[in-house]
């Protein structure tokens, strides 16, 4: 079962609570930028992260 959306309005007050992300565009997403030292260390982040997200059942859509 999929889950509610968040309204605009929701959306807007709850991103003020998450320290650098900002809602996208399209205004359904929100959006972050990371930097990393070098390659290893920003694909231990991205590993870690998607087995997160697995665990969660999320799929976001990310770009290296």
């Amino acid at each position: 079962m999929a889950k509610p959306q968040l309204t605009a309005e929701s959306l807007a007050h709850e991103i003020k609570q998450l320290t650098g992300w900002t809602i996208a565009d399209d205004g359904k997403s929100i959006t972050r930028h990371f930097k990393f030292g070098d390659f290893r260390e920003a694909f231990a982040f991205m590993t870690n992260a998607a087995l997160m997200a697995e665990k969660l059942d999320h799929h976001p859509e990310w770009f290296n």
